[in-house]
């Protein structure tokens, strides 16, 4: 078979080969330099850099056509490469998710819509075009969030104190979301109805419609604190037959067929009164560390079983027998620091602490990023934890979150501390 791999993720959070057998496939990776130099050089495979200048959609497919390439299947598995896939699919004649398939685990609005109308709870919300040029008659009360349609990670997006308080800061070009203040950009936002609740997320594989495999988590902290600059993460709990059985109908009403997904959730309510209210899916694996904290739960490779789907092979998704613990992960940003090198503090007696699987962070001479990202070699710190119970694991975080500091320090100050 003939794979050709759209290749933005560092190749180590995939890890391809363990998915593929690329002695027996034919495989090319395209991408800019930067995301092919992470492929490791002994690996069979193809590699061809792209400009990076135009969209990836746009540069793939007029390097395909040029070459007379063409392939069976092409594979995505990066949040922001998922619509690009679609579209050289359609325009190659290449099997797979098209863009009215990927559209659904992408656009949220469009989402929620398909999620109410198979009997679920959502978030009341609307366009945001909608709501400042025909201004509903009749919206929900009380905080409001403004997102991005298709984005990922919480960038840009806003909470409000009201629908109103919106619509004024957005008239006034004074949301905070560049393109709204400074391009008038309306299309390609929404407006939601804030749900308070602890936020879930359920990670599992699907094959022909039916979910194989799920694993149910709890945030601490959230995406959005996390862009703002404070740690998050998040630990596995026991899940329910019930919300086995909601994560099904999710699945079923977004029209996921086959692969990995991302599903987000909030807890409204308590005791009899308590349901779950959908937040947004993906058909892909989650970010941070839920691929390891899910094969550490379950003995599964969610990308190596997603990828072996790609080439026609029925997942082997039986659980090992429960290991008695916990697993956990969490990250701690620094991209809302501003430039300079890494100091971190109050973190050496959890770098050595019991409940630790895996520590990671940067040394004092890295540059803290200026993006939002979660990828363990970027961040400050980050790391795996196994706990006995999920109670266990959740105050653990809570004490290193309290605990644990992030600083800036300019290049001046750390010459001197090595000295």
């Amino acid at each position: 078979m003939k794979l050709l791999v759209l290749h933005r993720v560092p190749y180590a959070k995939i890890d391809y080969h363990r998915g593929i057998d690329h002695t027996e496939h034919d495989v090319t990776y395209i991408g800019i330099d930067k995301a092919l130099e992470t492929i490791p050089r002994d690996l069979p495979c193809t590699r061809t850099a792209r400009p990076g200048a135009a969209g990836t959609a746009a540069e793939v497919i007029d390097w395909a056509r040029a070459q007379g390439a063409q392939f069976d299947r092409v594979v995505s598995m990066s949040e922001y490469e998922l619509l690009d896939a679609a579209r050289v699919r359609e325009a190659l004649g290449v099997a797979g998710p098209l863009l009215e398939d990927v559209r659904k685990v992408r656009d949220k609005l469009l989402m929620k819509e398909l999620v109410a109308a198979a009997g679920l709870h959502v978030p009341q919300a609307l366009p945001l075009e909608s709501l400042i040029l025909h201004r509903p008659p009749q919206c929900w009360r009380g905080r409001t969030v403004l997102k991005p349609t298709d984005g990922a990670s919480s960038e840009d997006v806003v909470v409000f104190a009201s629908v109103p308080a919106l619509v004024q800061a957005v008239r006034a070009r004074r949301t905070g979301v560049r393109k709204i203040d400074e391009a008038a950009l309306l299309s390609g936002f929404e407006a939601e109805e804030f749900v308070s609740g602890p936020i879930v997320h359920f990670d599992g594989l699907v094959w022909q419609g039916e979910v194989q495999v799920v694993v149910g988590s709890r945030y601490i902290g959230t995406c959005l604190d996390y862009a703002r600059g404070r740690p998050m993460g998040s630990v596995q709990f026991d899940i329910r037959a019930d919300r086995v059985e909601w994560v099904q109908k999710v699945v079923r009403a977004v029209g996921i067929e086959e692969g990995s997904f991302h599903l987000e959730a909030i807890e409204e309510g308590s005791g009899a009164g308590e349901r779950l209210v959908f937040l947004e899916i993906a058909n892909r694996v989650g970010g941070a560390d839920v691929v390891d904290t899910f094969e550490l739960a379950t003995g599964i490779h969610m990308p190596s079983v997603e990828l072996a789907m790609v080439t026609g092979r029925a997942p082997r998704v039986k659980k090992r027998a429960p290991a008695g613990s916990r697993f956990g992960w969490f990250v701690f940003p620094g991209h809302h620091l501003g430039a300079g090198k890494c100091r971190l503090s109050g973190h050496e007696v959890y770098r050595r602490h019991p409940s630790m699987h895996r520590w990671n962070e940067l040394s004092a001479h890295a540059e803290l990023p200026r993006h939002i990202t979660y990828q363990a070699v970027e961040v400050p710190a980050s790391g795996v934890i196994a706990t006995a119970s999920h109670a266990g694991g959740t105050a653990l975080l809570r004490r290193m979150f309290a605990d644990i500091r992030v600083q800036s320090m300019p290049v001046r100050a750390v010459a001197e501390v090595a000295r």
